[in-house]
């Protein structure tokens, strides 16, 4: 089972070209504002100030690299859709967000995020597509389950799948989670370290 004994934050930057880190294997965590990114991010980590949460949308404006067991990097990157942000804002974030996912070169999992609450969304929706569209390995992560009465949550996971399910056969790996509760924590991990063995024996 992969255990965390260590977490630092290393660097911030606002572009691929622009890492200061040794070359490790990146796993990425992106979702809309909101979506309690920081929150998991702290809760993986067994770190509750590691990454910074907050009640504002929107607050991580950089590409953020934390190293994990001297070995592999989480990578917290921008929130996408925040709406009260200036046009040109959302326009500079999403270059951001698009340049590390495409010239990263070490990107090994892409989790995207979202908030078990609510059906999938079209800038979800359009983010995924594009995602595959692009070749880009990702998994989906659901948020705040803790939230949600037990049939509430199986029906909306349901709900996610079968909308999921229109572009992508087989699916993507899917992961329910709470970071205040820590359900779902240990299948995450565990994920990232199968990904990490698999990369270690090409």
């Amino acid at each position: 089972m992969m255990k965390i004994t260590k977490a630092a934050y290393v660097s911030s930057s606002v572009s691929a070209a622009g890492k200061t880190t040794p070359a490790k294997w990146e796993f990425a965590f992106i979702g809309r504002s909101n979506v309690g990114k920081s929150s998991l991010i702290n809760s993986l980590t067994g770190n509750s100030s590691l990454a910074h949460t907050s009640s504002t949308p929107g607050k991580t404006q950089c590409i953020n690299h934390f190293i994990i067991n001297d070995s592999w990097y989480i990578v917290d990157l921008p929130g996408y859709g925040y709406a009260k942000m200036s046009f040109k804002r959302r326009e500079n974030l999403s270059r951001m967000i698009n340049d590390y996912i495409d010239h990263s070169g070490q990107l090994a999992m892409l989790f995207v995020l979202l908030d078990s609450r609510h059906d999938l969304m079209k800038i979800d929706r359009e983010f995924l597509v594009s995602l595959g569209e692009r070749g880009v390995p990702f998994a989906v992560i659901l948020t705040k389950c803790d939230k949600m009465g037990t049939n509430a949550l199986a029906a909306q996971v349901d709900r996610m799948k079968q909308a999921l399910g229109e572009y992508w056969e087989p699916l993507p790996e899917i992961f329910v989670t709470s970071a205040k509760e820590g359900q779902g924590k240990e299948q995450v991990l565990d994920y990232i370290g199968s990904i990490l063995k698999d990369l270690d024996n090409q």
